[in-house]
């Protein structure tokens, strides 16, 4: 990185060591509703040149002031976060075209008593993984024709925003990656221990929004065995 004259004389004599790295603090916790944020947002809130904001957000990093997720993508410290850091919605941040699913999507609905630790998301593209200061995500690719297809937008109390797919939905998509040749709902509480209250929460519309969405077979027979079965 090259500094220009300008920045390069002003970090020597501490001005954006201590003034400006107060000042870009205070701007994301007045600017930005929660508390993950990009590159791109650092360099609408505070002036000067992209290297000036590299090494704003290198010497925050280094204080403890901010936390490095990924290239671009960065979070307060705990000290600083004025909401809560939603793990599902910094997998959205994470990549964007994707969705929280499988045992994860499960679990946050209450359907498995088992608590994830690894947020696993899934998404059109290659699979991947990121392990990061504030947890372990993983992205499953599944070849489905419309990505979100039977998935929902979901926000909390602190404006964290992600996209999750529906009970079924996330079941379909666990099918898909374990390979399960499951055309009942007795696996599911026998593998997964689902209960038939929750499977009863499963409505006509739900299959409606799947059908057609899944080429892979196993996947078909699943839906189709267990849609014969609930709404016979």
């Amino acid at each position: 990185m090259k500094l220009s004259l300008n920045d390069s004389l002003l970090l020597s004599l501490g001005w954006y060591g201590d003034e400006l790295m107060n000042r870009l603090v205070k701007a994301i916790l007045e600017n930005v509703p929660v508390p993950v944020f990009t590159t791109l947002e650092i360099s609408s809130l505070v002036p000067g040149s992209p290297d000036t904001h590299f090494a704003l957000v290198k010497r925050a990093i280094a204080d403890g002031d901010i936390i490095h997720i990924k290239r671009g993508l960065y979070t307060l410290s705990p000290l600083y976060r004025k909401g809560i850091l939603n793990p599902y919605s910094v997998a959205q941040m994470i990549l964007t075209l994707s969705y929280v699913s499988l045992e994860t999507a499960l679990s946050n609905c209450g359907w498995i008593p088992e608590a994830v630790r690894t947020i696993t998301s899934v998404t059109n593209r290659a699979s991947t993984e990121f392990v990061t200061p504030i947890g372990h995500f993983t992205f499953e690719k599944v070849s489905q024709k419309t990505l979100f297809a039977g998935v929902e937008r979901l926000q909390d109390a602190s404006q964290n925003v992600w996209f999750q797919a529906t009970p079924l939905k996330a079941l379909a998509d666990y099918v898909y990656l374990h390979g399960c040749d499951w055309t009942s709902s007795q696996p599911l509480k026998e593998s997964l221990r689902i209960d038939d209250e929750n499977l009863r929460e499963i409505t006509e519309t739900d299959f409606f929004e799947l059908k057609g969405n899944y080429a892979n077979r196993r996947v078909v027979r699943f839906l189709e065995g267990l849609e014969k079965e609930l709404f016979p």
